[in-house]
C-alpha cells in the first residue's frame, strides 16, 4: 500500500513537469486550474466529510455483528451520493457562465475557455467521491490493493492525455485526462467492489445510521472544505495579475508538496497507527510522547528541506520544469515565489500530525473552528499583502496562516493531552533550525563560487544533484555534531532497529 501512494505521489509530481513543457505558465494552465476550483471544492466537501464521518460508522456496524445493517448505510450514501452529485454537477455546468466570470478575472476570450472548461470538469465531481467511498469501504475489508492504485490510474491517464493529446487538442487535452482519470480509477475499483457482493441499491434515509452520519457530517464538511477554500480565493486574486501568475504559484506549491507528501507519508506509516492503539487503550501518556515525536520527526525533515528549497530554488525550478512551453521567464517568475510557498513546508507537515492527533483526542469541532479561522486569517493576509507583494504576498499569508494554525493546534493539543515535551520539542526546533540555517549558508557559498551549467538537462541535473548532496551531506555532519536525538531515531528506523511501537523515545 505504501508503494502504491509513493508511486501515486511521483506520478504526481511527473504530471506538473509533463503540464509545465507543454504549457508552460500560459494562460491556457491558468484557465484550467481556475475551471478546476468549483469541482475541487465539491469534491473537498462529499468525497473528504463523508469518508472521515461514514468508515467509524461503518466499521463501528461491522464490529458489532451488524454487516447487513453497515452496507444498508454504504449503499444509501452512494446511491444518495450519485442522485446528488449528478445534480450538482449539471448546476454547475449550466451556472459556469455566471460564477466562472466571477471566479477567474481572465479576458473575454480566456473566460469562455474556462467556463467550457468547467463544464467538462464538473462530472469528475461524481467520479472522484464515488470512488473515495469505494475506495474506503474497500480499505475497511483490508482490500488496499485497487484503492491504494486509485492515484496511480488517474495520473498516468492525465500524463498520457496531455503528451499525447495536447498538439492536437491544445488546452483541452488536459480536460479530456482529467475525466479519464477520474472515470478509469473508478472502473478500476468496481470489480473489487463488486466482489464483495454486499452492494444493494438501498435509499433509506431514516436509517439510524444515516441519522447518526449527518448528525457530525456538517461540521466535518466545514472542516474538510477548509483548505478548498483557501484555494478559491488564492487563484481568484492570483486571476487578476498578470498572466502565468495562477500557473507559476502552482507549480511552486507543487513543488513545496512533493517533500511534503512524502514525509508525511513516511510519518503516517510509522505514527499514525501508533496513535490510534493509544487512543483504543486512552494511554495519553503514551500519546503525548508519540505526538512529540512525530513532531521532532517533521521538524528534522522539513526544516532542512524548507531551507534547500529557498536557497536553490533556481536551480531546482530550472532542472525540473524549463523545457518545452516552460521558458527562462517561467523559470524566474517559479523561481521568486517558491522561497514563499517553502517557508510554510513545517507548519504544513505539522498540522497533519496534529489534526490526526486532536481527531484522535475527540476535540473535532475545535479543530475545525481553528481551520476555518485560519482561512479567514489567510484571506485578511491576502488583501494586506496582495497591492506590495502580488503572487509573493498569497503564498505568504498562506505560510503565516498555516504557522498560525499550528501554535493554535499545539495549544488545543497541550491541553487535550494534559501537556506534552514543548521543552524537548523547542530543542529539537533549535539544533536543527542551527544546522538547517549554517546549511544554507554553505549552499549559498558554493553557489558563488561554481559557475552555472550548460544548458542540457543532464549538466543541470548534475549541478543540481551535486548541491543536494553537499548540503544532505553539510546537514548531516552538524546534526552527528550536535546530538540530534532525531538522526538516531532515523538511523534507527532505517536499519529497522526499532519498530513503530517502540517509537516513544523521549523522557
Amino acid at each position: 500500500m505504501m508503494g502504491a501512494t509513493l508511486a501515486s505521489t511521483i506520478l504526481g509530481f511527473v504530471r506538473e513537469v509533463v503540464y509545465a513543457r507543454a504549457y508552460g505558465t500560459s494562460w491556457q494552465l491558468d484557465a484550467f486550474l481556475a475551471a478546476s476550483v468549483v469541482p475541487v471544492i465539491l469534491f473537498g466537501l462529499f468525497n473528504g466529510a463523508l469518508v472521515t464521518a461514514l468508515v467509524p460508522l461503518f466499521s463501528d456496524y461491522v464490529n458489532t455483528e451488524r454487516e447487513d445493517e453497515a452496507w444498508k448505510v454504504a449503499s444509501t450514501v452512494i446511491v444518495t451520493l450519485v442522485v446528488v452529485l449528478g445534480a450538482a454537477a449539471a448546476l454547475g455546468a449550466w451556472l459556469a457562465p455566471w460564477y466562472v466570470p466571477r471566479i477567474a478575472r481572465f479576458s473575454p476570450a480566456h473566460v469562455r475557455t474556462a467556463v467550457e472548461m468547467t463544464r467538462w470538469l464538473m462530472p469528475t465531481i461524481v467520479a472522484t467521491s464515488l470512488a473515495g467511498v469505494i475506495g474506503a469501504l474497500l480499505n475497511a475489508y483490508h482490500r488496499f490493493g485497487a484503492a491504494a492504485l486509485q492515484g496511480v490510474v488517474a495520473n498516468l491517464c492525465i500524463i498520457g492525455f496531455v503528451w499525447f493529446a495536447q498538439p492536437h487538442y491544445h488546452a483541452n487535452a488536459l480536460v479530456f485526462g482529467a475525466l479519464a482519470g477520474a472515470f478509469v480509477s473508478l472502473l478500476a475499483l468496481l470489480p473489487s467492489f463488486f466482489a464483495l457482493h454486499r452492494f444493494r441499491f438501498a435509499l433509506d434515509l431514516r436509517h439510524p445510521g444515516m441519522v447518526r452520519l449527518l448528525h457530525v457530517l456538517g461540521p466535518i464538511a466545514i472542516g474538510s472544505a477548509a483548505g478548498q477554500i483557501a484555494m478559491f480565493f488564492d487563484r481568484y486574486f492570483a486571476s487578476g495579475m498578470s498572466e502565468g501568475t495562477i500557473a507559476g504559484m502552482n507549480f511552486a506549491v507543487k513543488v513545496v508538496g512533493f517533500p511534503q507528501q512524502i514525509f508525511v507519508t513516511a510519518i503516517a506509516t510509522v505514527i499514525f497507527p501508533v496513535f490510534a492503539s493509544q487512543f483504543a487503550n486512552k494511554n495519553k501518556v503514551a500519546m503525548r510522547k508519540s505526538v512529540a515525536t512525530g513532531l521532532q520527526m517533521v521538524i528534522f525533515l522539513t526544516l532542512p528541506s524548507a531551507w534547500g528549497l529557498c536557497m536553490l530554488a533556481g536551480p531546482i525550478v530550472q532542472t525540473l520544469f524549463e523545457r518545452g512551453a516552460f521558458t527562462p521567464e517561467a523559470t524566474v517568475l517559479c523561481a521568486q515565489l517558491l522561497p514563499y510557498a517553502a517557508v510554510g513546508l513545517v507548519a504544513l507537515a505539522a498540522n497533519v500530525v496534529l489534526t490526526r492527533c486532536l481527531y484522535a483526542c475527540g476535540v473535532v469541532r475545535v479543530a475545525i473552528a481553528i481551520s476555518v479561522a485560519t482561512v479567514a486569517i489567510n484571506v485578511g493576509l491576502s488583501l494586506a499583502w496582495l497591492p506590495s507583494l502580488g503572487a509573493r504576498g498569497l503564498l505568504l499569508a498562506n505560510a503565516v496562516s498555516q504557522t498560525l494554525q499550528t501554535i493554535a493546534f499545539v495549544v488545543v493539543a497541550w491541553r487535550a493531552l494534559g501537556g506534552f515535551h514543548l521543552r524537548t520539542i523547542g530543542v529539537s526546533l533549535l539544533k536543527v533550525g542551527a544546522c538547517s540555517a549554517v546549511m544554507a549558508v554553505a549552499l549559498a557559498a558554493v553557489q558563488v563560487t561554481r559557475t552555472p551549467p550548460a544548458p542540457t538537462t543532464i549538466a543541470r541535473v548534475a549541478n543540481l544533484g551535486e548541491h543536494l548532496l553537499f548540503g544532505v551531506f553539510v546537514f548531516l555532519v552538524l546534526a552527528r555534531l550536535v546530538d540530534s536525538e532525531e538522526l538516531s531515531l532515523a538511523i534507527d528506523l532505517l536499519l529497522r532497529r526499532r519498530r513503530p511501537r517502540e517509537l516513544v523515545p523521549l523522557p
